[in-house]
């Protein structure tokens, strides 16, 4: 193992087999992707994800077991390729499936994520506006499953399919 000596992998061990053109090559995609960049102090604040994710959501309807929500893909979630990043496909998905759980599943009970699987099928560029929809497909006893789905509002188009599992437990009283 040697050191390759370009930034930002300045301090990472790079296998020796791996060329200097490999090298260069990985090292140009990580700082286009921003490795390395300081955290803004605005930003680098307890739970400054959620105001980010939060400023982009907006509910449209709540009913027993389905949510459904208006999402505009604004510049701070997007990725490098212009579209609605998956990290932020994620965290929407998340958010909007435990609301969607708690319609269903007692205030007695804490929601533990258990799983969070993601299918992109499109990409939802920026400025575009998505409608999110959230429905129980299960809930029972001890486990809670939501999906959660991003169509395109201007042509219906399916972007994103997620679903969560969510293991339903008993609030301690420690």
């Amino acid at each position: 193992m040697a050191a390759t000596k370009e930034t930002p992998a300045a301090a990472a061990t790079v296998a020796e087999d791996i060329t200097p053109e490999i090298r260069e090559e990985i090292a140009q995609f990580l700082n286009r992707v921003g490795v390395n960049q300081k955290i803004k102090p605005e930003h680098n604040v307890k739970d400054s994800f959620s105001n980010l994710v939060g400023g982009v959501l907006k509910v449209i309807s709540i009913n027993r077991g389905q949510i459904s929500c208006h999402l505009n893909v604004k510049a701070p979630i997007l990725n490098g390729y212009g579209g609605m990043h998956g990290g932020a496909v994620g965290a929407v998905a998340e958010r909007v499936a435990i609301a969607c759980a708690r319609t269903v599943v007692g205030q007695d009970k804490d929601l533990f994520l258990g799983e969070l699987s993601l299918s992109y099928l499109s990409a939802a560029p920026h400025k575009a506006e998505v409608i999110v929809d959230g429905s129980v497909v299960r809930s029972g006893r001890n486990l809670t499953v939501v999906a959660v789905n991003f169509r395109l509002k201007k042509s219906g188009q399916l972007a994103f399919l997620t679903r969560a599992t969510f293991y339903n437990m008993p609030i301690s009283s420690l």
